[in-house]
């Protein structure tokens, strides 16, 4: 079975601050000595992620 793909609207201040974010809690992770598998792959999505215009009505 396929997992469920979501998707999200970010504008550039909050996705800055979701990579900013993500950055913190994978030098945290460092810190701890811990796996930080998973943030990179979600940073990599964020980071080379599409940006659309959108118009809202």
């Amino acid at each position: 079975m396929r997992e469920k793909k979501y998707h999200i609207y970010l504008t550039d201040d909050e996705q800055s601050r979701v990579i900013q974010s993500l950055i913190n809690l994978k030098n945290n992770l460092i810190v701890q000595g811990r796996y930080t598998d998973a943030v990179d792959e979600v940073l990599l999505k964020v980071l080379s992620a599409r940006k659309n215009k959108l118009k809202i009505k």
